[in-house]
């Protein structure tokens, strides 16, 4: 930290001195990491960074930034670096930048590409917003069937700068459908007479361009790859997607899915970079439908109201925040083995199962303690009279039921949401915990009056 202040320092006295050569250098020598650190702690002079660095390195230090700050250095840039910009980004990269803007500003940005590139980014542009056409890159590097390994390293020695990556090769037949991939280990420790057709392994796997990205992260999750091919409905190779781009990805999917967890929609932006009035919209919907399902907690309790008793308002809230409490355990951990690609739909009637009597028995240690703790405040205190044990009782099978049941809504209610297409963060741990509520008190007072309708109704 205190290395980071010394050079901000530094920087700023050259840039009032304007002797730019000097930082100049000084960028260019440094790791890209470490340009963006210099970015966040010198926010105001983002811009001149970029337009100071080479062309190469500002390319790799924008394309590493987070879309506002992206945005916000681009709008100051002049238009030769602009335009130098936006031709030198690797195709993904700029396809992901151009994703975030604004329609009319796209159309702009399209006209200073060269007609190469501008065909390559409309291409990658045309397909759906999320998929992993979006994300893939058409530089890589194909070889033919029939080759040689010598033929292969002169091929790769000719295109091997233009290529995202060299660590694997991609082989393709005369109609250019992919066929498999072989990784340049094994090209290098082959014989140079040797054929690629011969390394084939028929091993292939592969993307569609139609693919949700959150798919993709899920098969190279399973994958020990650094990059995997992107093929249409013939089989026809289209692009890569890189393993970067796949973390990128990884990373959005986790924040979102964390923020909707807590009960709010996605930020679009880092939490400082978001104005107050689009946090309290992002914040206030979900509030609001909170609100409303606390309020059926008091048409449940009007309906009971003649049959309230003190003591059975008194233990009211351990009921439902035992109930909310498993419900939201059940919808996080279910919410998070299908991000992780550990549950499917199908699986569905297993994961009920195993929720039924996980939430039996949570259920059971809960209605254990509950009638302890009323046993206990009965022998120190006599507060329940001679009835004690039946509001004991009531208490205990209650937790059992109010338990299970929250664990059965917090785990199905994710599956519910992804059968007909909604992210399955949206059932959130307050979303879940205000619906168990409510349904908790109905089977609490239900319960209640089994038990205690005779002697107290």
């Amino acid at each position: 930290m205190e290395e980071l202040e010394l050079q901000i320092e530094l920087i700023e006295k050259w840039i009032d001195s304007g002797d730019i050569s000097q930082l100049q250098d000084f960028l260019n020598e440094q790791n890209i990491s470490d340009v963006e650190e210099l970015i966040d702690g010198l926010p105001e002079h983002a811009a001149l960074f970029i337009e100071t660095l080479n062309i190469n390195r500002a390319v790799r230090v924008f394309g590493i930034l987070d879309f506002p700050t992206q945005e916000r250095i681009f709008k100051k840039l002049s238009a030769s670096k602009a335009r130098e910009l936006i031709n030198e980004m690797p195709p993904d990269d700029r396809t992901s930048f151009f994703s975030e803007l604004k329609g009319d500003v796209v159309k702009q940005l399209i006209i200073l590409l060269s007609p190469d590139e501008r065909k390559e980014a409309l291409s990658l542009l045309g397909y759906p917003e999320d998929s992993v056409g979006r994300l893939m890159t058409p530089d890589y590097i194909t070889v033919k069937p029939h080759w040689n390994i010598t033929r292969v390293l002169e091929h790769v020695r000719r295109y091997g700068n233009a290529s995202e990556t060299i660590d694997v090769l991609y082989v393709i037949d005369g109609e250019g459908r992919l066929m498999d991939d072989i990784r340049i280990r094994d090209i290098l420790i082959s014989d140079l007479e040797t054929k690629v057709e011969d390394l084939i392994d028929n091993r292939l796997i592969s993307l569609h361009a139609d693919d949700p990205q959150e798919e993709a992260v899920n098969v190279f999750r399973m994958n020990n790859r650094v990059a995997l091919p992107v093929v249409d409905e013939q089989d026809i190779m289209l692009g890569i997607v890189t393993i970067d781009d796949i973390l990128w990805v990884a990373n959005e999917e986790y924040t979102e899915d964390m923020q909707r967890i807590g009960g709010t929609e996605a930020l679009d932006e880092p939490y400082l970079d978001v104005s107050i009035f689009h946090l309290v919209k992002k914040r206030g919907g979900w509030l609001i439908v909170l609100f409303l399902g606390q309020l059926l907690t008091f048409n449940v309790l009007e309906h009971y109201e003649d049959r309230l008793s003190t003591i059975l308002v008194l233990l009211m809230p351990v009921i439902m925040s035992s109930g909310g409490n498993s419900g939201s355990q059940a919808s996080t951990l279910i919410i998070q083995a299908m991000a992780m690609g550990e549950v499917t739909l199908r699986d569905w009637w297993r994961v009920m199962r195993r929720e039924i009597f996980s939430g039996l028995f949570l259920g059971l240690i809960l209605g254990t303690l509950g009638f302890a703790r009323i046993s206990v405040h009965q022998a120190f205190s006599g507060a329940y009279g001679d009835i004690w044990v039946l509001y004991a009782l009531a208490i205990a099978f209650s937790l059992v039921g109010v338990v299970m049941w929250g664990s059965l809504i917090g785990a199905m209610l994710p599956f519910v949401l992804r059968r007909f297409g909604a992210d399955p963060a949206s059932s959130s741990a307050p979303f879940v915990s205000t619906l168990v509520d409510v349904t908790g008190l109905i089977i609490y007072f239900t319960i209640a009056t089994v038990i205690l309708g005779d002697v107290i109704f």
